[in-house]
């Protein structure tokens, strides 16, 4: 990417991340700064604020608490060019006392290291409007709310807190950022510039899929046709009894999920769904390891449950199925109706019908028509549009 298409036009970038950049899986946060520092930018990216109550029952919660422990008391760590802060928060932001304290914390290590690095007139760039602590004590040129999920509905969020942080936040910001209509819609009560925004894919990359290639080592021996998950597998997001019952109709198939096993809902229970015997949870696979993936794949599934916080979810695998060519069916997500090359379904018998139509309809000629619509929806698109939008 150039430095002509940088968005911000080549400005120092403070970024208030929603978790952290060591994630098993790549997001928009890491996408979009990414490409700006390899465009011009000096990037700061902060780390997960620790919003979500952690549960002290919870292995990996008790786990994270000490690392995020030892690493905001380190030096902060470059990570391919970008600057990465692990902030010191206590995560119990539901008290005023509390959210005080981390309030200072933010600010006092925030303002000294932006002068240290010398950055100047900084872009604040937040992904969780709590990054409204940093508005007087950066005094940035320009601000940007990117809202990619409904935070809010998340168990264990202070949902009154964030709300009014947000309002607040989206108000002071010169544009606002929604990956969700129904996000946007919330968004255009607080802000005039307000730009929809649903996540795109590295389309050039997972384009790869349709080249002569090697298969994913754990998927090529499974039996096929295989049916493939890609993401957080997590029980507050998928729909574990749909996908039961889907593998429990179709024992000739096979289910894979790849992806990390309870990120951001620690207490799933994945054992109603690794009972089933044709489903395999596959573990995580580095951004560049999953073309290898979907190129075994005989079609890309999206079987989230219908809730509150799925209402305002596009998912980032939708152009990354695309754009390797496969078919896909998805419950029937608000965000998702109207998208292009995408079916959508209600339970596990339409779930069933919609494979089966997908797998007999399939052809190579199909799988590179979705890859080339899908071309249009790439992380270069977006940065225009972003840049586009700033300058309105």
């Amino acid at each position: 990417m150039s430095p002509a298409q940088n968005p911000v036009g080549g400005r120092d970038v403070v970024c208030v991340g929603f978790n952290d950049w060591d994630n098993e899986g790549w997001t928009n946060q890491h996408h979009l700064m990414s490409r700006l520092a390899a465009s011009g930018s000096r990037v700061l990216f902060i780390e997960s604020l620790g919003l979500r109550r952690p549960s002290l029952g919870s292995g990996r919660d008790l786990r994270r608490i000490g690392q995020r422990l030892k690493r905001g008391l380190a030096r902060p760590q470059v990570r391919n060019g970008i600057t990465v802060l692990s902030p010191l928060v206590v995560p119990a932001h539901s008290h005023a006392i509390v959210r005080a304290l981390n309030a200072w914390l933010l600010r006092t290590r925030v303002r000294g290291l932006v002068r240290q690095l010398g950055f100047l007139d900084p872009v604040l760039w937040g992904y969780v409007p709590q990054a409204e602590v940093l508005l007087d004590a950066l005094h940035p040129g320009l601000v940007v709310y990117h809202c990619v999920d409904d935070i809010a509905a998340q168990e264990g969020i202070d949902a009154a807190s964030f709300l009014a942080a947000e309002r607040r936040f989206a108000r002071r910001a010169d544009l606002v950022i929604a990956s969700a209509p129904a996000l946007a819609e919330r968004m255009r009560e607080l802000s005039d510039n307000v730009l929809y925004a649903p996540n795109v894919a590295d389309t050039s990359l997972f384009a790869t899929a349709l080249e002569p290639g090697p298969i994913d080592a754990q998927l090529e021996p499974l039996t096929e046709p295989r049916i493939v998950f890609v993401g957080a597998i997590a029980a507050n997001k998928v729909d574990f009894e749909l996908l039961a019952g889907v593998a429990a109709a179709r024992r000739d198939w096979t289910f894979a999920l790849i992806g990390p096993v309870g990120m951001g809902y620690p207490q799933t229970d994945v054992s109603p769904i690794a009972a089933q015997p044709n489903v395999h949870l596959l573990g995580s696979r580095a951004q560049q390891d999953l073309p290898a993936v979907l190129r075994g794949a005989a079609a890309g599934l999206i079987p989230y449950l219908h809730s509150r916080l799925t209402a305002s979810i596009f998912p980032m695998k939708v152009y990354e199925y695309l754009a390797a060519g496969l078919p896909v069916v998805a419950t029937g997500l608000p965000a998702l109706e109207g998208v292009e090359d995408i079916v959508l379904v209600d339970g596990v018998d339409q779930t069933v019908a919609a494979l089966e139509r997908a797998l007999a309809e399939d052809s190579p000629e199909r799988r590179r028509a979705r890859s080339d619509a899908a071309m249009n929806h790439s992380w270069e698109t977006r940065l225009a549009e972003i840049g586009a939008a700033l300058a309105h």
